[in-house]
């Protein structure tokens, strides 16, 4: 028997361009001194990163498949298909990587190795929607002799920032800042410029503030005043905006705010012509708002949540959606005189005519530092199998 552990020593989330790298260690865990213990053998591992892509049939019409390229080899269970067994198609893989060959362990020896690939900066974000799945995964497959192969799948999650695709970095590395007290390979230099080159565009990116004033009216009139500081957030920021109805001509009872997400198929691919849209809900503020001058919200964008991204198939959007309940009444409320020696009272309307009419409100939702989405991550950093 045989413990093969793989451990993502960063966490399982990762910018698209960046290098994974992961430690697989293998163990003998029978110690010396058992009267079963012996030496095991393995002939070969390899390790190979590849991305899964599932559609809904009710919702994405694929073009059909070339059946007449039938890989043999994929139900040969002595060949490395990482992507055995898995639903939809390997839609991107890396070459894979040989680990080893002919490795013995003696009772309670271990051995490590280490896996570094760099991520494909053109591949699609990792994304859970009704309609389409992208699923990445590092697949280890380890064999004994005359024995089928055995998988060991470690998912982890990819954000795609745009804009880093087609950055250059400096040729010369003089000019580039470094510390000569520390020795780095060249493959880890890159890595560090990219997160940082990352960090700084997106902080660029959500971090201008400037004043967005929009009117809220319906028909009969003015209802109020939308103010919101900026449309472009990143993941687990908050989204922040105030009302003013001390303006408006027509009492406003209730209103609603929808964080939410659009996912929508391009024409070719879906399933009928007209096909709507799904929508989906990340966060809701809701208040009752009659006699209220000011009102304000806040809604958080979950850190596990996808940023806005569109492929040749699908296209992720989001945005805040409004909904407001207005009164046909001047005042939506009575007075009621008592006599001189007693107060005047204040009652609710039993009835009233109401409106109700929503309005959307684009925002931009880019990824954040990969390593603070990892601590919400629903993917472990460590996975293991026994063979």
């Amino acid at each position: 028997m045989i413990e093969v552990v793989a451990k993502l020593g960063r966490g399982p989330v990762f910018l698209a361009g960046e290098v994974l790298e992961c430690v697989i260690t293998f163990t003998n865990p029978l110690s010396a001194s058992s009267t079963s213990a012996s030496s095991e053998m393995l002939a070969w591992a390899s390790a190979q990163i590849h991305c899964q892509f599932h559609a809904s049939e009710n919702r994405v019409a694929l073009p059909p498949s070339d059946g007449s390229k039938h890989d043999v080899q994929a139900e040969n269970e002595t060949v490395f298909v990482p992507n055995r067994g898995e639903r939809g198609q390997c839609i991107l893989s890396t070459p894979p990587k040989i680990l080893f060959c002919d490795l013995r362990l003696d009772p309670g020896e271990s051995k490590s190795y280490s896996y570094c690939e760099t991520l494909p900066i053109d591949g699609p974000p990792s994304f859970r929607g009704q309609s389409v799945k992208y699923v990445y995964k590092l697949t280890i497959g380890c064999q004994r002799v005359n024995s089928p192969i055995k998988l060991l799948r470690v998912p982890f999650r990819v954000l795609v920032l745009h804009g880093l695709k087609d950055y250059q970095f400096p040729q010369d590395e003089a000019v580039a800042p470094s510390n000569p007290f520390l020795e780095e390979e060249e493959g880890s230099k890159k890595d560090s410029r990219l997160a940082d080159l990352a960090t700084e565009l997106l902080m660029v990116a959500t971090s201008r503030r400037s004043l967005h004033l929009y009117n809220i009216s319906n028909t009969r009139g003015k209802v109020g005043t939308f103010c919101i500081f900026k449309t472009v957030y990143k993941i687990g920021e908050d989204v922040i905006g105030t009302f003013n109805f001390s303006e408006g001509d027509i009492p406003c009872l209730q209103y609603s705010v929808s964080l939410q997400t659009e996912e929508s198929i391009q024409e070719e691919f879906q399933h009928r012509r007209g096909q709507p849209v799904s929508f989906s809900t990340h966060a809701r503020h809701q208040e009752a708002c009659l006699h209220t001058a000011q009102s304000s919200f806040s809604l958080p964008i979950p850190l596990s949540s996808t940023p806005g991204f569109t492929t040749n198939i699908v296209s992720l959007k989001w945005r805040l959606h409004f909904e407001f309940v207005t009164s046909g009444e001047s005042a939506g409320t009575c007075l009621v005189h008592g006599s001189q020696s007693e107060a005047v009272t204040w009652t609710g309307v039993e009835q009233m005519e109401v409106d109700t009419f929503s309005w959307d409100l684009p925002i931009k939702v880019l990824p954040t530092n990969p390593i603070l989405a990892s601590y919400v991550s629903q993917f472990s950093s460590t996975n293991s199998i026994t063979i």
